[in-house]
């Protein structure tokens, strides 16, 4: 426990369609990541999911039972809002404790669930603290806290770490996964930050304007976008997308860039689909382009770049390039990378199996 299965979910408010014909499924004990940019429409599912807003149409299903009209207290989900929302006035056992006195359980049990939970999250010390003196990543574990003591079939977890500076950020990531191993908690976690999703995430939905876009594994979404939109969420710095024309003739299709005329490739036969001149996109992630003339061997494409812009980070540099008016970012180790200089020319180069191209009228990837 539990399954989820949302079918066809439309949620409209007047005018607007905030989520559009979204199907999902989410298996039981996976953590399943929601990416999206703002306005996406993950809030209003997950608010449509655990009963808070009705949706206009569509099916929700828990373990293949009907819920689409269930009432909040019998779906067994609990939500865990961007904002913490915790009660100032009470301290964190009473937080804590709000959410089972509803259910009217033993006071024995509640105090039991109390104790448990502030063992598992590292809260036995703030107990009798209020929250306002707790620090950001405390405040977060005790929403987290005051949603699993209700032990849910399935938590949903609305962009949890949005204020939480970077280094809590990424400690409460890891907190996340380890509460779902033990448990083995169904979770699904919105977000709009793609290393989140692909750190985190068994699976990853990407949601735009209501609609789910694609759906696969951190792996297949990067190695196989569907489209320039799912290309550009995953993957940091995102996919370098140069604009390019067919050329060649049907058997032999080809597409021309600014560096160059290049075939082959898993995109190739499908080229012979596009009309001579017609306008498409080609892609390549910056991790995928090669510093040619190392001392390691390399029997792909080349091209002549110049330096514009370093950005470091630490083990690894990103290079701003500029190469026959194309403008595109390439990933170097550190240790290479500091032995350029802006303004530097480099011979560069990619493998075709490792590109893209896509429709630039549709944004849809070719073959």
């Amino acid at each position: 426990m539990s399954a989820l299965k949302v079918t066809g979910l439309v949620k409209n408010f007047d005018n607007v369609v905030a989520v559009d014909g979204l199907d999902l499924q989410v298996n039981t004990g996976e953590f399943y990541v929601l990416l999206g940019p703002s306005a996406s429409g993950k809030t209003t599912a997950f608010r449509t999911i655990c009963g808070i807003e009705t949706p206009s149409a569509g099916r929700i299903e828990f373990d293949g039972v009907d819920k689409t009209n269930a009432p909040m207290r019998d779906r067994g989900v609990a939500m865990v809002f961007q904002t913490f929302a915790l009660y100032p006035h009470l301290t964190v056992r009473d937080n804590l404790r709000f959410p089972l006195t509803a259910q009217k359980l033993d006071a024995n049990e509640i105090e039991r669930r109390i104790a448990e939970i502030a063992e598992l999250l590292k809260l036995s010390q703030t107990l009798d603290r209020k929250p306002g003196t707790a620090s950001g990543g405390e405040q977060q574990r005790i929403a987290i806290g005051r949603a699993l003591i209700q032990k849910p079939e399935l938590l949903l977890l609305d962009e949890p770490l949005t204020n939480l500076d970077a280094k809590l950020r990424h400690d409460t990531r890891a907190e996340f996964k380890r509460i779902q191993r033990e448990r083995g908690i169904t979770i699904i976690y919105a977000t709009p930050d793609e290393l989140e999703a692909l750190t985190m995430g068994d699976r990853i939905g990407i949601l735009r304007d209501g609609k789910m876009v694609q759906v696969g594994t951190p792996y297949e979404l990067y190695d196989r976008p569907d489209s320039q939109f799912v290309a550009r969420m995953v993957g940091s710095p995102p996919m370098n997308f140069l604009e390019g024309h067919r050329k060649g003739s049907d058997s032999q299709a080809s597409i021309s860039i600014g560096l160059g005329e290049y075939s082959g490739g898993k995109w190739g036969k499908a080229l012979g689909d596009f009309a001579v001149g017609e306008e498409l996109l080609f892609g390549v992630r910056p991790h995928d382009i090669k510093l040619v003339g190392t001392g390691e061997s390399y029997d792909g494409p080349t091209f002549n770049a110049k330096i514009r812009l370093t950005e470091p980070l630490g083990d690894v540099v990103i290079l701003d390039l500029v190469a026959n008016d194309c403008r595109l970012k390439m990933v170097l180790p550190e240790e290479k990378a500091v032995l350029f200089n802006v303004g530097d020319e480099l011979t560069c180069g990619f493998q075709i199996s490792a590109t893209h191209v896509f429709a630039k009228e549709t944004g849809t990837v070719i073959g």
